[in-house]
């Protein structure tokens, strides 16, 4: 046996006053999780699927001097496979099983129904009503349609009043959208996957048919494989999904046609390992999506979160004031590039500085501000939403409409 750990979803936690880690399985196949104690940790990292035990335990020995016995790494290794965290043949069985599942399905299924939103039609109506009712201040209509939309991903409770901003302000434009195209931020995704899924999308409203033909055309033009390897990510992926329920609320549960796009990091671009403009995959994708555009009115939403800065996202401070005040102006600075539509001048001002905050709507915006390029447009509301108890690390949200 040689254990292979899994792409997860580590936290730093303390747990019963011991340091450690929580593994988390970013799929959630497994609703499991485990605790890996801080000392234990260095064995996760040997866990690459080339040392068998005794090899894992000899090298956790010559890195920490620290000496671990067989049957610790036996159990730690038994809780991993129980919970679906090694890359082997029980992952793969389950997995593919998922994937058959959620393929066969009448549609996709609500994933963040009862946490994020009520799932009963009549509640999530009322809470959406609750958030337009608090709307306020937006800016005057733009003297040309809404084609895009920048919306957050984050939880409504924190980013509501974002959410409802922009899609108040874009409301006639999101009713008279004949196909809605949505691209989402995929946590999960690899880097610079664009992934499709033929699923239709369910919200507490009814369910939005996805368009065969448009996801048809992009398969032809990145290829099966390519549109379809993370394909899985869409049943549990949120950014997709809390959109589309603000597009059904506004269309007082009215259908339209969607479009549901995942896309992965764009590491490798912001580390000039290669670059966006000349990607072929996102340039195909971008041309066809502008092809339908010209079809019949389209919208096209970015589902997409700004900064995730503080000690909840790996910094090694709290964020006071002064560094939110910074932040404010590095948001403003990206806002600008988004409202004179210019993908470049975005890309350029998050890859500047290396993606120092953490801009994980990077992905769609960019492609967002690609289809519509040159479309101007404006900002309808930013905040910071506090992602840790003490208030010290925070998600930044923007909404936007481009004309």
């Amino acid at each position: 046996m040689k254990p292979k750990l899994r792409d997860l979803r580590i936290h730093p936690i303390t747990h019963n006053g011991q340091r450690g880690f929580l593994l988390e399985d970013p799929l959630h196949l497994s609703q499991g999780m485990i605790f890996v104690p801080q000392a234990l940790a260095p064995i996760l990292a040997l866990m690459d699927g080339t040392r068998t035990l005794r090899g894992l335990q000899a090298g956790f020995q010559l890195r920490t001097g620290l000496y671990v016995s067989l049957s610790t790494l036996e159990r730690l290794v038994a809780d991993l496979d129980a919970a679906l965290m090694l890359d082997n043949e029980h992952y793969a069985q389950v997995r593919d099983a998922a994937l058959r599942e959620y393929r066969e399905a009448p549609y996709r299924p609500m994933s963040h129904a009862g946490a994020v939103y009520p799932e009963e039609a009549d509640a999530f109506t009322r809470a959406l009503d609750n958030y337009v009712r608090r709307v306020d201040n937006l800016p005057p209509p733009l003297d040309h349609p809404v084609r895009g939309i920048v919306s957050p991903h984050i939880d409504y409770q924190r980013g509501g009043l974002i959410y409802a901003g922009v899609w108040t302000y874009a409301a006639d434009h999101v009713r008279a959208a004949q196909r809605v195209v949505v691209l989402g931020t995929d946590h999960n995704g690899d880097f610079g996957t664009i992934t499709l899924t033929r699923q239709n999308y369910a919200t507490p409203l009814g369910v939005l048919p996805t368009d065969q033909d448009v996801v048809t055309a992009l398969v032809d033009a990145i290829g099966e494989e390519n549109a379809f390897r993370e394909e899985l990510h869409h049943r549990s992926e949120h950014s997709i999904e809390l959109a589309l329920a603000w597009v059904h609320y506004i269309r007082q549960g009215e259908p339209v046609d969607v479009v549901p796009i995942l896309m992965g990091s764009f590491a490798h671009f912001v580390q000039g390992m290669a670059s966006p403009e000349e990607d072929k995959a996102l340039n195909a994708v971008a041309a066809i999506l502008q092809q339908v555009a010209a079809e019949k009115p389209t919208l096209f939403v970015a589902a997409g979160d700004l900064a995730h800065v503080g000690p909840a996202f790996g910094d090694p401070y709290p964020w006071g004031p002064a560094e939110k005040a910074r932040l404010r102006a590095a948001d403003q600075e990206i806002m600008d590039a988004v409202t004179r539509g210019d993908p470049q001048g975005f890309f350029q001002t998050i890859a500047s500085v290396e993606d120092r905050y953490r801009i994980c709507g990077l992905p769609p915006i960019y492609l967002l501000l690609r289809v519509l390029e040159g479309a101007t447009g404006v900002v309808t509301g930013y905040d910071q939403c506090p992602a840790d108890e003490q208030n010290g690390s925070v998600v930044s949200v923007c909404g936007a409409a481009i004309g």
